[in-house]
């Protein structure tokens, strides 16, 4: 009898999960002593789950038992699903129980652990989504996986797994030394040797394979699901602009467009679901993320300013309304996540019937029923309706003969009304886990809508939560805590963390000129050079030298929903790197650039942010100093004019910082733009800076 067949009886399904509260507790676990909202939907099981901890892997060991990994997180269906057909089944348990040691984990609470088993069902199936299902060794080395499995399969593959582990347990340590062999070589980079050299052709060459997949008509990739993936777009803005590419900026704006348009987005509460289950962004997988919303913000605010659309001004707007009414705590910190689901279905918080719509709206109805396609367009099922828009106001307005001030006023008033309406409903369920990486990208999104729109309160956000991170998550010894929930921080951080910190911290000196936000920045790269770097290879790995072993130490690289944490620490070094005049910063980034380089025309989606860096190495980058009383607005006055390549320095008094010595001017407020240190004359005007730049 061969192992291997049943490893590739794998059902891939590329989903998420969500689980509720149970009302009846018969059975308590072990995880009834955790945080993570994730685990503690699954505290009252019958089945006998464990937290990962050496207790839990020590016992294994003891026990000589294989270990079942089940990998999820709070806002998702069809981890949801599975605990219901399978782990709240007294018959499922008592097999689950009797043969193994079952282990519950929070993919968002230890993504390096969710990272290894990933990989190695990706390396068995071809394959890979959540709820994420591993048998492994009592060492941990995974052996065989999955995705979701229906109760009756479930219990015929692990019964097949334990049963051949007691009959050849010599093939499956074989097995899973060849398995862990490929993970640990898998994402692996090694230190190139050629020197490094960039070129805009390289640049050309990523975008022009890349082109081949887009959808030229609906926007995004020619295929569904469809992911916002933010980081795509921000580097196709940049690319379009630097490179004067008008096929690729109207490919942009068409994606941001539908994007906005469509039932991915919440045109009712604001705020953006996590994919799209079909190529025309209408059918959402309804769970809210927080780092989808934050990093959306961003993307539009910067699209606002290069491309002056008022409907992306309006997005930024309800987004952050979102955010602010529904994943925000007084401590200043921000919830992770809302789930698909409520009352057990899917979308049912954020769907319509007609005759509800009628009876609300009464007269207005028909004219809001045309603009939200309250018809074929916009059904999905059940008499259900998925709220969507078509066209821009200014076309609509045309279509119906409508003045553009009074729809405005129209739709104020029907989104405050079915708002109003809604929160009646029994509302998702809330992940109130608050994680440092997904903080700082909110913070990031905070600062840079600021930016966008000159809105105080929107910086008074970030200063509040890049504090929170500081008192709340940075410890005494310089090390950050990844997870925070009811006062608690805990679980060492991972690269991520560090890297979007540093990003938000970076993002925040420039708009406040705060020299104390550049110092902390620095302060957490030199934790990770001496916690995190690989000196062989110059990059960083993702967890830190203090963290407990897993079956690999890995890498990540690749740029996905979230930028690649170690593709953001080379932004952030190069960046450290201006501000600083540190030329050790900048050839560290140089050299993590130069050895990603050559995969990168192969898988353009999964390097954008690292093409971002690339266009700062090949475009003239201009750092831009300004100082005086003034600074600040003057800051704002000149980044309405879009260049993406820059970064700003400033004070409103001396300063010894390089960029700024002896640039003090008593009374006035001057600009200097500069690049590979020389600057030109100054200037107080921000409209001949800006002509400066973009001449």
């Amino acid at each position: 009898m061969k192992l291997l067949p049943y490893y590739l009886l794998l059902i891939g399904i590329t989903l998420a999960c969500n689980g509720q509260e149970k009302t009846m507790h018969k059975h308590t676990n072990a995880l009834i002593n955790e945080t993570s909202p994730y685990l503690l939907q699954h505290a009252h099981n019958p089945v006998n789950w464990y937290p990962w901890n050496q207790e839990t892997l020590d016992l294994a060991k003891k026990e000589d038992k294989l270990i079942l990994i089940s990998i999820g997180y709070s806002a998702c269906h069809w981890c949801h699903v599975m605990e219901h057909e399978s782990f709240e089944k007294e018959d499922v348990a008592q097999v689950m129980n009797s043969k193994f040691i079952n282990i519950k984990i929070d993919r968002e609470e230890r993504p390096d652990i969710d990272q290894i088993y990933m990989n190695a069902v990706q390396l068995m199936s071809q394959r890979g989504g959540w709820p994420l299902n591993c048998v492994a060794l009592p060492d941990g080395r995974p052996v065989w996986g999955g995705t979701y499995f229906p109760k009756d399969q479930w219990v015929q593959q692990i019964n097949q797994v334990a049963s051949y582990y007691q009959s050849n347990r010599a093939d499956m340590e074989e097995y899973a030394d060849k398995l862990a062999n490929g993970i640990r070589q898998s994402e692996l980079i090694e230190y190139n040797k050629v020197p490094a050299q960039f070129s805009d052709k390289e640049i050309t060459e990523v975008v022009d394979a890349w082109a081949k997949t887009f959808d030229y008509n609906e926007g995004g990739p020619n295929r569904a699901p469809k992911f916002p993936i933010p980081n795509n777009y921000q580097f196709l803005i940049r690319y379009s602009h630097l490179f004067k590419d008008q096929i690729i900026e109207d490919y942009t704006k068409l994606t941001l467009d539908k994007m906005a348009h469509g039932g991915i987005y919440d045109q009712i509460g604001g705020g953006f679901s996590r994919y799209s289950t079909d190529k025309l962004w209408k059918v959402p997988h309804f769970e809210k993320m927080l780092y989808d919303n934050a990093q959306l913000v961003s993307l539009y605010s910067e699209a606002f300013i290069a491309f002056k659309n008022p409907e992306y001004k309006q997005i930024v707007e309800e987004t952050l309304e979102f955010v602010s009414r529904e994943l925000s705590d007084q401590s200043g910190a921000f919830y992770s996540a809302l789930d698909a689901d409520s009352e057990g279905e899917e979308g049912k918080f954020y769907v319509w019937k007609k005759q509800e719509l009628k009876s609300i709206l009464k007269d207005e109805f028909d004219l809001f029923a045309s603009y939200y396609n309250v018809n074929s367009k916009g059904y999905w099922e059940h008499n259900n309706y998925i709220l969507l828009k078509d066209m821009s106001d200014d076309k609509f307005c045309k279509k119906e003969k409508i003045d553009l001030k009074e729809l405005q006023l129209k739709v104020k008033a029907w989104k405050k009304t079915l708002l109003a309406e809604r929160e009646k409903r029994i509302r998702p369920g809330l992940d109130d886990k608050s994680l440092t990486s997904w903080n700082a990208l909110m913070t990031k999104g905070y600062v840079d809508a600021y930016f966008a729109f000159s809105k105080q309160e929107y910086l008074d956000v970030a200063l509040k939560n890049a504090q929170f991170i500081i008192d709340q998550q940075l410890q005494d010894n310089g090390a950050l805590f990844h997870s925070y929930k009811q006062n608690k921080s805990t679980i060492n951080g991972f690269l991520e963390d560090y890297a979007f910190t540093i990003e938000a911290f970076l993002q925040l000196y420039q708009a406040t000129y705060d020299t104390k936000w550049l110092e902390s920045s620095e302060q957490l790269i030199k934790y990770c050079n001496d916690h995190f770097y690989d000196s062989e290879s110059g990059m960083y790995y993702f967890t830190s030298n203090l963290d407990a072993p897993l079956v690999a130490r890995k890498m990540e690289v690749f740029d996905n929903v979230i930028p690649s944490s170690s593709s953001t620490m080379a932004n952030n070094l190069f960046l450290l790197s201006e501000f600083l005049e540190n030329e050790d910063y900048l050839q560290r980034s140089e050299v993590q650039l130069n050895n990603v380089k050559d995969g990168m025309a192969q898988y353009g989606a999964g390097h954008s942010n690292w093409a971002n860096l690339m266009m700062k190495f090949t475009k003239p980058f201009y750092q831009i100093a300004i100082v005086g009383k003034d600074a600040k607005q003057k800051t704002l006055d000149l980044n309405g004019f879009y260049h993406p390549n820059k970064l700003y320095i400033g004070s409103d008094e001396e300063s010894n910082m390089p960029l700024l010595k002896d640039k003090f001017v008593d009374g006035k407020t001057m600009i200097y733009v500069c690049k590979n240190k020389s600057c030109l004359l100054p200037t107080p005007s921000h409209i001949k800076a800006s002509d400066y730049i973009n001449k």
